[in-house]
């Protein structure tokens, strides 16, 4: 018995493994480059968000049409690939379908059930490729979106449609073998989908099918590996991120914007200077975000937990006003930055440092200021990333620290302080309105 297929597997599984885990660890620095922030408080609320939102999908059935076709998508890929773990222990192992004997009659219907699934994801990827390429859906069309991130979703809709039909002709060309008496495919009983195909492939030779079987196999197991490691290079990279990224959402009121407290050290010192003398000497605090290091943590994770739906940018007001703000590039330009500065620190170290910022070289005063702060794309976000606490941050650095507010903003900050409220009037005369 000749061990080199098994050899092959290990070495292409062992470098596979290797090469993601490697991977993992760039993103988790990549992330861990904003100030460390992970909240743990109330876990059961945490974990009914991630059960309701990451794994249930509940926010996005909003839109039923596309929720239903990416549950079947999502869940369909996902259930189908427990069947990797028999694949791979007869890669290892020399074996054939290792499980059918263990589960006796259950294993026909636990691979039919798969091919359902199976035919679900199929048909969801064409009529996602359809709606993107030709009917062209506003969204899904948008100037962010040109380029490699169209090349990303077509790839990623194309590879899943070629390792289903994969799958699918893999299971057909092993029952007909089956029905041949070949003693090394085991009789596993008629699986319901591709039992009906299996005339498409009666006419062909026994050396043909089992060449056509192990081309599928080879091609299915090398696709999923590939697909494993294509994800550090794709937004598909949610399948992971969306469940971490769901559980340390921001549990708090959407309205609610937090306090900064440099701010709020700044005023104490104002009502006692005294304090002053009792602080350890330190860098003061930068009041916002200039560039990643500003952000926190879980507001790079978001970044890398977003699926470029454009769900966000759909519900944006400035953007359907015509505004040049799309919160979802707001997501993918914190992503590229966050890449940017990991390739600079795999090429010159852990002291890398360029003369780029997140505000300006990517994201430019404009867009954070045409934001009405609604919270509309916090809530239309299927897992809870929050693109407006990038914004607030942004736009709190250009008015504190570069002192580039609008020039009306400015009136209504000097109304705010003089009059207690954001008209040109005296606050003596604020309820003058009410007069008949």
């Amino acid at each position: 018995m000749s061990y080199i297929p098994q050899i092959i597997f290990l070495l292409l599984f062992v470098f596979a493994v290797g090469f993601f885990i490697q991977n993992m660890k760039k993103l988790i620095r990549n992330v861990k480059l904003g100030k460390a922030y992970w909240p743990t408080d109330h876990k059961n609320l945490r974990w009914r968000r991630v059960i309701l939102n990451a794994l249930g999908q509940k926010k996005m059935f909003k839109r039923p049409i596309p929720a239903i076709l990416h549950f079947f998508v999502y869940a369909g890929f996902i259930i189908i690939n427990i069947e990797i773990l028999e694949i791979i222990l007869d890669g290892l192992l020399g074996t054939h379908r290792l499980f059918a004997p263990l589960l006796g009659d259950l294993y026909a219907p636990f691979i039919s059930f798969f091919e359902f699934l199976a035919l679900g994801v199929l048909i969801g990827c064409v009529i996602f490729l359809i709606r993107r390429n030709i009917l062209k859906i506003k969204r899904l069309n948008q100037p962010e979106l040109n380029h490699w991130p169209r090349i990303d979703a077509n790839t990623i809709l194309t590879a899943e449609i070629i390792l289903m039909i994969l799958f699918l002709t893999l299971n057909t060309t092993d029952q007909v073998l089956q029905g041949r008496g070949d003693p090394h495919f085991f009789n596993t009983g008629r699986f319901f989908f591709t039992g009906f195909l299996m005339p498409l492939f009666d006419g062909l030779s026994t050396g043909t099918l089992i060449a056509i079987e192990r081309i599928c196999w080879w091609g299915h197991i090398i696709g999923i590996l590939a697909f494993l490691n294509y994800l550090y290079y794709s937004k598909h990279l949610h399948i992971l991120f969306a469940f971490p990224n769901t559980w340390y959402s921001k549990l708090d009121p959407q309205g609610k914007i937090t306090n900064m407290p440099e701010i709020q050290r700044e005023v104490a010192l104002m009502l006692d200077p005294s304090a002053a003398s009792t602080e350890a000497p330190g860098e003061p605090g930068r009041f916002g975000a200039k560039d990643i290091y500003d952000l926190k943590t879980t507001d790079l994770l978001g970044a890398f937990s977003c699926t470029e739906c454009g769900r966000c940018t759909a519900v944006c007001p400035a953007n359907i006003t015509g505004k040049k703000l799309s919160p979802r590039k707001i997501m993918m330009d914190t992503r590229d930055r966050c890449e940017e500065i990991g390739r600079g620190i795999d090429k010159q170290g852990k002291d890398y440092k360029d003369e780029k910022s997140l505000l300006g070289d990517y994201i430019t005063h404009e867009e954070i200021f045409a934001c009405t702060t609604c919270q509309a794309c916090v809530e239309a976000c299927p897992v809870n990333i929050d693109p407006l606490n990038i914004i607030v941050q942004l736009r709190r650095y250009a008015i504190m620290e570069e002192s580039q507010a609008p020039g009306n903003w400015n009136t209504m900050f000097t109304s705010t302080e003089n009059n207690q409220a954001p008209w040109q009037f005296s606050p003596m005369d604020r309820a003058n309105w009410i007069i008949d």
